[in-house]
Formats: structure tokens, C-alpha cells, sequence
């Protein structure tokens, strides 16, 4: 007869005592206004119950990376995303069991890391105990308004867009070649666009003049 290993026993032990309460969603997010429940609610819940059961959580980041971009008040934000595994171990037997999740933050200053890694341990522990309910290292606890990130600048594309502009002798061609190049000018940074359209709008006036709006 093959003997189950005591991790899936203690994991069942404490799903059944986190049950028993859950963990109420008792923060709020002040920017979105949703309740959360938090990485310290988490930790504060399990610890106990996941002593007398003898299990650990050993975590293992496998992947990080990070992007700085612009928020919406001008300032710079930092946004990470983790990969990570977590090695549930039962202490009586040396069994385990690994399970993986992901992580994803954002902050203004140096704590972007740390809540992507508490956002996946969280996350990762909800799923794996079922937690129910009756997260400022925690992601949900803030919420960062990014401003959507820019392609960089193509003069090259801006120079297959306006290169036959000279050509163009009515407003009709104008009118055929923006919409030709729809494609091509959704993929322009704002700077590249202002460029594009600036060349149009003087193309126009020359074709009419006193007419200052591109096609």
C-alpha cells in the first residue's frame, strides 16, 4: 500500500482552518475604492495555522523584470512583474509539493520588487488554501495611473509617409495618401506624428493656400 504524502493532508488540514474564518477584505484601496485583504492579513492568518500543521513556504523567484514609465502626474513609476515558485514542505515526512504564480507592482520609488513578490505569495497562498473571505508592500493597496507607453521615434517611417508629398497636386491625393498610410501613422510616436501631420497641412496650403488643416 502506498503511503500519501503528509504534505497534501496538511494542506487539507489548513484549508480546513482558514475556513473556518477567512480573511476578511478589510482594507481599501483609496484611489479605485475596492476592499482588499493584504499581505500582512495573509501572513498574520497563516502563520499560526501553518505551524501547527507543520508546513513551510519556501519561495524561489525565477524571473524579474522591470520598466520605468511615466506617470500621469509627470513622475517616474517603476513596474515589475515576478515569476516565482513556492515550495510547500511538510516538516514530518520532507514531502512537497511546488506550485508557481506571478507577481506585479508598480511604485514611485524603490518598493516595486518587493510587492510584486508579495502580490505572487499572496496570491499563490489564496489559491493553493482556497481562502475565502467573511493589500503599502501590498499591490492592491495603491493604484498607479501610467501614461501608455510611446514607440520610439521613426524617422524613417515618418519618411515613407511624406515622401511623396511633393507629387501630390490636389486635395483629393492628399486625402487618398493619409488614408493609404492609416496604418503606418497609428504606429508614430506623438512627436512623429506632429511631424507627419505639420508636412500635410503645409502640403495642403501650397495646393490651396489660406488652408491650414492637413487631410
Amino acid at each position: 500500500m502506498t503511503n500519501t504524502p503528509k504534505v497534501y493532508s496538511a494542506i487539507a488540514a489548513v484549508m480546513a482552518e482558514i475556513g473556518a474564518e477567512g480573511i476578511s477584505k478589510d482594507r481599501r484601496n483609496e484611489q479605485q475604492g475596492y476592499r482588499f485583504r493584504g499581505i500582512d492579513d495573509v501572513y498574520n492568518a497563516l502563520n499560526p495555522i501553518l505551524s501547527r500543521n507543520k508546513l513551510v513556504i519556501l519561495p524561489r523567484i525565477t524571473s524579474h523584470s522591470q520598466q520605468e514609465r511615466q506617470a500621469k502626474n509627470g513622475g517616474a513609476l517603476f513596474y515589475t512583474t515576478v515569476s516565482a515558485e513556492f515550495i510547500i514542505a511538510c516538516a514530518d515526512d520532507g514531502s512537497t509539493v511546488t506550485i508557481s504564480t506571478c507577481g506585479e507592482a508598480m511604485d514611485s520609488a524603490d518598493k516595486s520588487t518587493n510587492k510584486a513578490m508579495a502580490a505572487a505569495y499572496k496570491y499563490a497562498a489564496m489559491m493553493v488554501f482556497c481562502i475565502p473571505t467573511e493589500g503599502d508592500h501590498d499591490a492592491d493597496g495603491t493604484t498607479h495611473e501610467a501614461v501608455p507607453a510611446q514607440p520610439p521615434p521613426n524617422p524613417e517611417l515618418v519618411k515613407k509617409i511624406t515622401e511623396a508629398l511633393p507629387h501630390t497636386t490636389t486635395e483629393l491625393g492628399l486625402t487618398n495618401q493619409w488614408k493609404a498610410a492609416s496604418a503606418d501613422i497609428q504606429k508614430l510616436s506623438d512627436s512623429d506624428y506632429a511631424v507627419v501631420k505639420a508636412a500635410f497641412a503645409k502640403r495642403k496650403a501650397e495646393i490651396t493656400p489660406g488652408t491650414q488643416e492637413a487631410a
